[in-house]
């Protein structure tokens, strides 16, 4: 009788288990736990088992450090161009278009202004998901604006790292922007305005050797890369084995090359403290 027989693919596969919707567990690149995506949320994008910092994007980050709906972006429409008609793979153009439908933004960068526990500060985000974080002529144009911003009203700086250095795409446009926004820092500190540099990983190349070193306080995630030349770089160029964690945020700070490692989630209330000691 039908009632009394088994299923013999139930008994060769064992219990049939429901699919997981895709997005719902990530795996943790430093020490392979899987993380539930809420979890990981609360947890600001750190692994609770190894401390491990996720990269995340520019909107998560204007999340974690200003107060909820005090951010208001500026200069969000402008668009680079492809001023040498440059093709690798692909024609830049295009790797531009694909970038913009990727991510929502329109550049590597969001700037604007918000509160950081009330306290007012024009700030600045990259987002490594655009381009590698590239800096072309926008990101430049865009940082030097938001210097101007705080600048002129005012308020303490944020700028926040996340890139792979210059955009090799714009070629000497995009080295420009090193000076441009170098010089510009120099007037906000003229003007004795503060300002804050939080790196993240990677923080790299051009922005490395411009306004990402540049802060009156640099500070970096733990186990963020930071440095000009990749380590695997310099390791064929020198053809010598590199200290164990070369270039992390660790090892920068034990060398000299940044103030501070700061844990995302004390990262708000840390650039407050800073900002209350260096303006208020």
């Amino acid at each position: 009788m039908a009632w009394f027989r088994r299923s013999k693919v139930s008994i060769e596969s064992g219990p049939q288990r429901k699919d997981v919707p895709d997005g719902m567990w990530t795996k943790c690149d430093g020490c392979g736990e899987i993380i539930h995506r809420k979890q990981l949320e609360q947890q600001l994008y750190t692994c609770v088992k190894c401390n491990n910092h996720f990269r995340i994007g520019s909107r998560e980050y204007l999340q974690i450090l200003l107060d909820e709906g005090t951010f208001r972006e500026l200069d969000r429409k402008m668009r680079s161009t492809d001023p040498l008609s440059f093709i690798d793979t692909k024609e830049y153009k295009e790797r531009i278009k694909d970038s913009i439908r990727k991510t929502e933004l329109n550049d590597a960068v969001r700037i604007g202004i918000g509160r950081v526990n009330k306290m007012k500060v024009t700030i600045g985000v990259m987002d490594f998901g655009f381009i590698g974080g590239s800096m072309g002529s926008v990101v430049g144009e865009k940082v030097a604006r938001a210097i101007d911003k705080a600048r002129k009203s005012r308020t303490p700086l944020i700028l926040i790292s996340s890139s792979g250095g210059a955009r090799m795409m714009e070629g000497a446009l995009s080295l420009m922007q090193l000076a441009k926004t170098s010089a510009k820092l120099a007037q906000l500190s003229d003007a004795g305005i503060p300002y804050v540099s939080v790196m993240t990983d990677p923080t790299t190349g051009g922005v490395t050797a411009s306004y990402a070193m540049l802060g009156d306080v640099n500070i970096a995630e733990p186990g963020a890369l930071i440095g000009f030349a990749g380590p695997r770089v310099i390791k064929q160029t020198i053809g010598k084995d590199l200290p164990e964690g070369f270039q992390r945020a660790e090892f920068q700070l034990e060398h000299g090359f940044v103030d501070i490692v700061v844990h995302r989630k004390e990262m708000k209330d840390t650039v407050t403290k800073l900002l209350k000691y260096m303006w208020e």
